[in-house]
């Protein structure tokens, strides 16, 4: 039994709906969705010689050339590519930027062959229209709970403990501080407010009588922006503070940002090269934190992070300590103690992240 075509985006969004994205590769690089993949119709030069086409000759000739292009051999293996994600994904839903000729194509020739797969009405566009009203609306309705506190002390571990959380250092791929690159890169601009809006849409239709848990960001996270009526809405809302002493924070951020950092690096590249990556990486992240240090503490910690990295490749890592424990109590913390005092007003409740947490699970409980 055939299932019929959908412009139901919030199930196919809160449902994880596998879709075949068919627009060109260069369309689908600029902004996706998550658990997307993209079989093309045509390439970006296909699709540029059919626009040509039209722009000059209409549609009929358009359409003409482009099954011209996309013809024996390659339309066959075009077809094995849809009709296998068609296999693997029974659930799934196919689309292109409009709900147009392209899925509309794609379909037919899937329905030639023996399988009828249903696309997305609207497509890519009307999509892309549904998650930005829907984050407008849900941003406008919600109440946030803003966790803060000083660099290591785990804020993000704790947010991921609890339901009525969004991660935006995970969304962003980003662990939020100037050493916060990761080795796969961050989302594109649009990807990652695609993936926002999507988590925002989940905690609305799960939890909309509960209090929305985000961390306390800068508006940039890495390279991806938090949106502006986001941001305004996290300004004014309440926060709680995660306390922690030094020698914890220092650990935490070795695991994070020594650890689990090389290990990436590691992974991506082999051992050597991801060795050599992740030093630039550490020397490169420190060199861009050089203005707000100050010429001479900035020459301290580099002579710091300059000594751990030729004893960490000698098999030594830990005097990566020393230069973590400089930049968490003369650069992040003094930091993080102006920006409270300046722009959050008192507490709504403060104590070590057991403490928090206890207290969150509490108020999310009798909201």
């Amino acid at each position: 039994m055939s299932r019929a075509d959908t412009e139901d985006f919030t199930r196919l969004f809160l449902t994880d709906t596998p879709m075949m994205d068919t627009r060109a590769p260069l369309e689908f690089s600029k902004g996706a969705f998550p658990h997307t993949v993209n079989l093309p119709l045509m390439t970006d030069d296909e699709r540029a010689q059919v626009g040509t086409c039209y722009k000059q000759q209409g549609q009929a000739a358009a359409l003409a050339l482009g099954h011209q292009l996309v013809n024996d051999a390659i339309k066959q293996q075009r077809m094995e590519q849809w009709l296998a994600f068609a296999r693997n994904n029974p659930e799934g839903y196919l689309y292109c930027f409009r709900g147009g000729l392209r899925s509309q194509i794609v379909q037919q020739w899937m329905k030639d062959a023996g399988c009828e797969y249903p696309r997305i009405t609207g497509g890519y566009k009307a999509m892309r229209r549904f998650l930005i009203d829907s984050q407008e609306q849900i941003v406008a309705a919600s109440q946030f709970c803003i966790v803060a506190g000083h660099t290591g002390c785990a804020k993000t571990d704790l947010l991921n403990s609890l339901d009525n959380s969004i991660d935006l250092e995970g969304l962003a791929h980003h662990r939020g501080s100037s050493f916060g690159k990761r080795p796969e890169g961050q989302p594109t601009p649009i990807d990652f407010e695609n993936s926002l809006a999507i988590a925002l849409l989940r905690q609305h239709h799960a939890r909309p009588n509960q209090r929305i848990l985000l961390e306390d960001e800068s508006k940039l996270i890495g390279r991806c922006a938090i949106p502006l009526q986001l941001r305004e809405r996290m300004a004014q809302a309440p926060i709680v503070v995660v306390m922690a002493s030094l020698e914890p924070r220092v650990e935490h951020s070795f695991r994070n940002y020594i650890l689990y950092k090389l290990d990436e690096w590691q992974q991506a590249l082999g051992e050597e090269a991801g060795f050599a990556a992740f030093s630039h990486d550490l020397t490169d992240s420190l060199q861009r934190t050089q203005k707000r240090l100050g010429g001479a503490l900035y020459q301290e910690i580099d002579a710091l992070l300059q000594q751990a990295l030729v004893a960490h490749q000698r098999g030594d890592n830990s005097l990566h300590r020393a230069w973590i424990e400089r930049m968490l109590r003369d650069y992040y913390d003094p930091m993080y103690e102006y920006q409270l005092v300046h722009q959050h007003g008192v507490p709504e409740f403060t104590g070590n992240a057991a403490e928090v947490r206890e207290y969150l699970a509490q108020s999310a409980a009798a909201g």
